[in-house]
């Protein structure tokens, strides 16, 4: 475990290519990171990021949910022993296409994030691009914040809004809001685990 003054132990949940753990990871490797990612775990033993993040020199594990067929809690206790196995302290979810049970999100409880492409409490859910350009939106972005039983609905660590141009398609839009996701997640979580450490 992290000794008195070390960096969070921080573990990333992932589905698919993981671009936003590949910039909690390398965020993780400055030198004054107040975090370091030492597991990144997906529920696809195929999952792209898997491979990236061991060329990153990460930690690696995959628990397929496809074997516990509709047993969730089977499956998240798998996932909690591979999270307690590598002595996780802070969990991130980047693109993890799960959902959660209470389970889970009861033993992370305060220490699980989430990166939502809205600016929360503005679309929860899927298809934030098209509902934003639907909506006649200015502007579009990103939310970090804590993951609730309730969809979307945990308390706002971070935002960063994206301007709405003119001729945005709901693919344009995506890939703006998701550079920015880049930037607003690692600074959100650094800034989340600073405030751990000091109050540890």
């Amino acid at each position: 475990m992290r000794q008195p003054g070390g960096r969070v132990r921080v573990a990333v949940l992932i589905s698919g290519a993981g671009s936003n753990m590949a910039a909690l990871i390398d965020a993780g490797q400055a030198a004054d990171a107040p975090y370091e990612v030492v597991l990144v775990l997906s529920n696809d033993p195929e999952a792209g990021g898997l491979a990236v993040a061991r060329a990153k020199g990460v930690a690696t594990a995959a628990v397929d949910h496809r074997p516990f067929g509709k047993d969730r809690a089977a499956h998240e206790a798998a996932i909690q022993s591979e999270l307690e196995t590598a002595g996780t302290e802070v969990v991130a979810l980047a693109g993890y296409m799960r959902l959660l049970t209470p389970f889970l999100v009861g033993a992370w409880e305060g220490r699980m994030l989430n990166i939502h492409p809205s600016l929360l409490p503005k679309y929860p859910g899927l298809d934030t691009h098209a509902r934003a350009l639907t909506a006649g939106d200015a502007e579009a972005g990103c939310t970090v914040h804590l993951v609730t039983e309730g969809v979307d609905e945990g308390p706002i660590l971070d935002q960063q809004a994206v301007p709405i141009v003119p001729g945005d398609t709901p693919a344009t839009l995506a890939q703006r809001v998701l550079n920015a996701e880049h930037t607003l997640y690692p600074r959100a979580l650094a800034d989340f685990c600073r405030a751990r450490i000091r109050s540890l």
